[in-house]
């Protein structure tokens, strides 16, 4: 039997080939999903309820702007006014001065129905406040036909008169209400344009000098700078336009030490912070009064012709003779 021999080494192996495949190149937008935290059934589902949800919002807004969700609203509540939901009475508490059926008038005024579900707390109590007597005002629902008001009052400081007009006014001059010149009550008479709103000033002037503020029946805001302030005995006091409060309490000592009111001056003007002038009636000219109280005529002051006595502030202003009698005589031109 005959053998082939072949010659040379074994023969060699190849050594495998990779498999080289290529790889597809992914997307910006890919590589992030591929990050999330979902599979891609729960992206799909996140994508499906935000397209469901946006479409929502806008068939919301749609009915909103079409007014159903109001129509609802009301549906609701007077179904539930039927039920016994409804505005039976009306519980007003904190009442000193105020009528109770001006506040039931205000408090329920403008109500499209009874329906306790409908009642704007909130707009019942803004229309409250907007009333000159009311400071605060507490509104709530007690079901099932319950509504409470609790009120709280403005107090009244002071009278105003301008142009033979009297209303009641608080120490920040709001005004509360008109005054019948037959019923004054008594508290200070503030007379002359835009002396309401110098109430808080006037106040704090009263308070440098609390002995005298009992005294004081009248004051006349003059020229829209200054008081004269009419005493129980019929004295007026001009006070000067700045340190108003030094002078007053200048003149209240001036007073304890030698009492000057009562005495029969009728006029006394501290315009001067130098002197004090005063006159009687039937003088022509004024007498300046030393630190003690004591008339000084030879240093008698020039008050120009003796300001004779008059019925009005000035400005037109009469004033009422069941509180001042003559409350603004002698004032300055």
């Amino acid at each position: 039997m005959s053998r082939t021999i072949r010659r040379g080494g074994p023969p060699q192996r190849r050594a495998p080939v990779a498999n080289r495949r290529r790889v597809a190149r992914q997307s910006f937008g890919d590589r992030i999903i591929a990050k999330l935290p979902l599979t891609e059934d729960g992206l799909r589902r996140v994508v499906t309820w935000t397209v469901l949800a946006g479409v929502g919002g806008t068939a919301l807004f749609v009915a909103s702007l079409l007014g159903v969700p109001q129509a609802i609203g009301v549906g609701i509540a007077e179904a539930g006014a039927r039920a016994g939901l409804r505005v039976e009475q009306v519980d007003i508490t904190g009442l000193k001065r105020m009528d109770r059926e001006t506040v039931y008038a205000i408090a329920l005024e403008d109500q499209p129905s009874r329906a306790m579900l409908r009642v704007d707390l909130a707009r019942v109590r803004e229309r409250l406040l907007a009333y000159g007597w009311i400071a605060d005002a507490y509104v709530a629902r007690r079901l099932p036909d319950r509504l409470l008001i609790h009120i709280t009052e403005r107090d009244p400081a002071a009278v105003w008169q301008d142009n033979g007009q009297l209303t009641l006014i608080d120490a920040e001059g709001r005004l509360l209400a008109p005054v019948d010149a037959a019923h004054m009550p008594d508290l200070p008479l503030v007379i002359g344009p835009g002396a309401d709103r110098q109430e808080a000033g006037y106040q704090a002037l009263l308070a440098a000098a609390p002995a005298l503020k009992p005294r004081i029946r009248a004051a006349t805001w003059i020229g829209n700078r200054r008081w004269d302030l009419t005493f129980d005995s019929g004295e007026t006091l001009a006070l000067p336009q700045d340190n108003a409060a030094q002078a007053l309490v200048k003149f209240a000592q001036l007073d304890g030490a030698r009492s000057l009111l009562g005495k029969g001056w009728l006029r006394f003007d501290m315009r001067d912070p130098a002197k004090l002038v005063a006159r009687r009636p039937g003088q022509d000219r004024a007498s300046a009064l030393a630190d003690d109280g004591r008339a000084d005529e030879g240093t008698a002051g020039g008050m120009a012709g003796g300001a004779g006595t008059t019925g009005d502030d000035g400005t037109g202003n009469k004033t009422s003779e069941a509180r001042a009698g003559d409350a603004a005589r002698g004032q300055e031109a």
